[in-house]
């Protein structure tokens, strides 16, 4: 999976609520069928801390923690509405292209 991917489906089970790596992979199996490796979600956590989309809940827990239960910014909620908008433009397109969709 993509890392762009990873982060985007983590910003979308976050965006219910705040949430512990564990929580955070069951939560994006049931949505997709799939687990993320572990190098893959908390690669995703971390990149998406540094762009401050996610940060950690209450107080505690360090960097290294990786029971510490994160939660999604203002920003991240941002960033995953702009990015929910396109894919649903260009889904959109791409169904009418297939002629699966209203023109």
């Amino acid at each position: 999976m993509h890392s762009a991917d990873a982060q985007m489906l983590v910003l979308t089970v976050l965006a219910d609520g705040p949430r512990h790596g564990y929580a955070i992979n069951t939560a994006i199996e049931e949505l997709t069928g799939r687990k993320l490796g572990p190098g893959s979600l908390y690669g995703a956590l971390t990149r998406l801390e540094a762009r401050k989309l996610v940060r950690p809940a209450g107080a505690g827990g360090d960097a290294a923690d990786r029971h510490r239960t994160m939660q999604i910014t203002d920003a991240g909620r941002a960033a995953l509405r702009a990015e929910l908008e396109q894919m649903a433009r260009v889904s959109q397109a791409g169904l009418r292209a297939l002629g699966t969709a209203p023109a």
